[in-house]
C-alpha cells in the first residue's frame, strides 16, 4: 500500500513516532550536517560544457565588433591532427612522409646500390630535433620511409621529397667515411669481424684446403641445420673459394642462426682482404654454378639450366 492512500492522521502519527529521540537509530546523525558540493546538484535543464562558445559578436576574423554569426556551436581546432596523441610531433612527421610515399610511390627508382649515399639522423639527433623520447623502433618507420624516397630517380624527385630528406640528414660528407682496411699478417691470415642479432662472430680465413673449426668444433658439429652451415659458409660458395681457404672461428652469444649468419659477415669481411676484387659476387650473393631457392624458412642449392 502506498503511502499517499494512507489516513492523514496515520501518516501524521508515523512521522511523530519517527522523528522522536527516544527510539534508537542504525545511522546515528552526523554532528555536523553533510554540505553537497552545488556543482553536483545540477538539474537536468543545466548544460555542462568542456569549455565556454566563442562570442562571434565581439570578436571577428576583420577585427570589427559586429556580429559575424550567431548561434553556432564553435571550439578552436589544433593545427596538427595528432594534436592529442602523446608524440605529436613525430607522428605530424610520420603522416607527412606517408602521404610523400603515397604520392610518388608509382615513380620509377633505381637499382640497389645506385641510389644517393645519405647518412640519417641518428636516434638522439632525431630525437632533440623534435624534443620528444621516440623509441628505436618508432624511427625505424622514418628511416624505411626515408631509404624508400631516396631510391627514387633523382631527375624525378619533387622539391617536397627533397626537402623531406635533407631536413632528416645528417651534416656530414657520406663519401669521407671510408672503412680502415683489413692487414694480411705475416702468417697470411686476415679477421674479419660480424654481428648478428646479439651474436658476434671473428673469422680468420687463410689459404689452405677447405677446413672449417667453429669454437674449435668442425662445421658439422657447431651447427646441426643443414640452413646454418650453408648460411655460415655462403661466401666462400658464392665466389666459388670453398676449397682455397680454411677458416677458423670464434663465435658466442644468441642463438645458432644468429650466430650463422654472423659468421657470414666476418667470412665475407676477411676474404675481401685477401680478393678485393669479390665485391661485386659477394653482393650478388649468388654463384656461378648455384643459386639460393626460398621455401619458407629453408633455402635449398639447386644448379642452373
Amino acid at each position: 500500500m502506498k503511502a499517499a492512500s494512507l489516513p492523514a492522521s496515520l501518516v501524521r502519527a508515523s512521522r511523530t513516532i519517527c522523528s522522536s529521540p527516544r527510539i534508537p537509530r542504525a545511522f546515528p546523525r552526523s554532528k555536523f550536517p553533510s554540505r553537497v558540493s552545488p556543482r553536483y546538484l545540477a538539474t537536468a535543464t543545466d548544460a555542462l560544457v568542456a569549455a565556454p562558445e566563442i562570442n562571434f559578436e565581439k570578436i571577428s576574423p576583420t577585427g570589427d565588433t559586429g556580429p559575424t554569426v550567431k548561434n553556432v556551436n564553435a571550439r578552436l581546432i589544433p593545427d596538427s591532427p595528432s594534436y592529442f596523441t602523446g608524440l605529436p610531433h613525430f607522428v605530424d612527421n610520420l603522416l607527412h612522409l606517408q602521404s610523400l610515399l603515397r604520392k610518388h610511390e608509382t615513380l620509377p627508382v633505381v637499382k640497389p646500390g645506385q641510389a644517393p649515399r645519405a647518412a640519417w639522423k641518428t636516434l638522439v639527433e632525431y630525437r632533440n630535433s623534435v624534443g620528444e623520447p621516440v623509441k628505436a623502433s618508432k624511427y625505424q618507420k622514418i628511416v624505411a620511409i626515408l631509404h624508400r624516397l631516396n631510391h627514387i630517380h633523382p631527375d624525378l624527385k619533387t622539391p617536397g621529397i627533397q626537402a623531406a630528406l635533407e631536413a632528416h640528414k645528417r651534416a656530414i660528407d657520406p663519401f669521407a667515411n671510408k672503412a680502415n682496411p683489413i692487414p694480411i699478417d705475416k702468417f697470411g691470415r686476415a679477421v674479419g669481424a660480424g654481428r648478428r642479432k646479439s651474436s658476434t662472430a671473428r673469422a680468420w680465413v687463410v689459404e689452405g684446403n677447405g677446413e672449417v673449426l667453429v669454437n674449435g668444433k668442425t662445421l658439422v658439429d657447431a651447427f646441426a641445420r643443414v640452413h646454418d652451415r650453408e648460411s655460415a659458409i655462403w661466401p666462400l660458395k658464392a665466389t666459388e673459394r670453398i676449397d682455397k681457404y680454411n677458416v677458423w672461428a670464434l663465435v658466442e652469444g644468441g642463438g645458432t642462426t644468429g650466430q650463422a649468419e654472423a659468421l657470414t659477415l666476418a667470412i665475407a669481411k676477411a676474404l675481401l682482404a685477401h680478393e678485393p676484387l669479390l665485391k661485386p659476387a659477394l653482393r650478388r650473393g649468388e654463384s656461378l654454378s648455384f643459386h639460393r631457392v626460398s621455401l619458407g624458412n629453408c633455402y635449398i642449392f639447386c644448379p642452373l639450366c
